[in-house]
């Protein structure tokens, strides 16, 4: 399976870092409330960060890295070439 690691912009402008096999059904599920426990006292705005090609260890292994990154390492991961997030559908309610 392909899993992606993202990163999701949050109303209290915090970023939350996740992985999945299909990154807009959970960004829903994160809009709906049945997500992850850290929605529950804010909400996801967009995603601003996607990683793909990954298998659910490597994927694991990233998220955890990316959690442990500064606000700016990640701002500047955001940024950078890595982010696959062009390539997401234009129709995802995601963006």
């Amino acid at each position: 399976m392909n899993w992606q690691v993202y990163i999701i912009l949050c109303s209290d402008n915090t970023l939350y870092t996740g992985m999945t096999t299909d990154v807009e059904r959970r960004f829903n599920q994160h809009l709906a409330g049945t997500g992850a426990k850290y929605f529950r006292g804010r909400s996801p705005l967009r995603l601003v960060y996607l990683e793909a090609g990954h298998d659910r260890q490597s994927a694991s292994r990233r998220e955890v890295q990316i959690k442990q990154l500064r606000r700016i390492e990640k701002k500047q991961l955001i940024v950078s070439a890595d982010n696959r997030l062009a390539e997401l559908s234009p129709n995802c309610s995601c963006r």
